[in-house]
């Protein structure tokens, strides 16, 4: 019976190591607010998506896990609008008290299956102030930036995630267009493909883009600011990407 909660531990240790193993050669996502909305881009397959009105989802793992999580999130976001009202669908409702405690229990049952699965949520706001990023990791933690980090990113580690957030910031800009947003994201998603031993100075950031891109597609969509839809959530076309400088 002492062995018990030591044998607990050490399950959980190996399964957060196996998790991380197996997310580690995933695509880098990014988000983050410009005067028009929020953007939320990828290279590769579809993982961004449309969860309700004003709220985005882009994921890295597992496509069967990122579905049975999109589905989730859908419904319950559907059945709260449905139950109440559109504007009373949170995203921090959605997070903190339905997804965050899904992933947990299913993280530490370690008779079962794990989601392989790491979360990145963008909720629009009428401002950039007001616009909303959450991080939920395959163990339900649960990461939300400073009020400063207007943006967001997850790699497919967790070093790379701290790079891309640093260097988000250090472009950042509240004024920016949606081109700008644009070339701010594929820079940053660059920098989340890079191997842990490499350290590109800023400028050299954007040299590396063609290459780390390879075949890939880059996939990106808006959650617009304002306008008369309740419906935010737009995917933007091969014509619109193709304004992002190569260089």
């Amino acid at each position: 019976m002492i062995e018990e909660p030591y044998r607990w531990v050490e399950a959980i240790a190996n399964r957060r190591e196996y998790i991380e193993t197996q997310l580690a050669s995933g695509s880098a996502l990014v988000a983050l607010s410009f005067a028009g909305g929020i953007i939320l881009l990828t290279v590769g397959e579809q993982k961004i998506f449309e969860i309700y009105d004003r709220i985005g989802l882009g994921a890295i793992g597992h496509p069967g896990d990122i579905e049975r999580l999109r589905m989730t999130a859908i419904e319950l976001a559907s059945m709260e609008g449905f139950t109440r009202s559109a504007a009373d669908v949170s995203l921090r409702r959605l997070a903190y008290y339905s997804l965050s405690p899904v992933m947990k229990n299913a993280f530490e049952q370690i008779y079962g299956a794990p989601f392989l699965a790491r979360l990145l949520f963008a909720e629009v706001g009428a401002t950039p102030a007001e616009d909303l990023f959450l991080r939920v990791e395959y163990d339900g933690a649960i990461i939300v930036p400073t009020r400063e980090e207007r943006f967001a990113a997850i790699g497919p580690t967790k070093a790379t995630t701290e790079r891309m957030q640093i260097f988000l910031g250090q472009g950042w800009s509240e004024r920016g267009k949606i081109g700008d947003a644009l070339t701010l994201a594929l820079d940053a998603w660059t920098v989340g493909q890079i191997g842990e031993g490499e350290s590109p100075a800023q400028g050299e950031v954007r040299a590396l883009r063609a290459e780390k891109i390879g075949n890939g597609v880059v996939t990106a969509a808006i959650l617009e600011r304002g306008g008369r839809s309740t419906v935010r959530y737009r995917p933007l076309s091969r014509k619109e990407l193709s304004a992002v400088p190569s260089s």
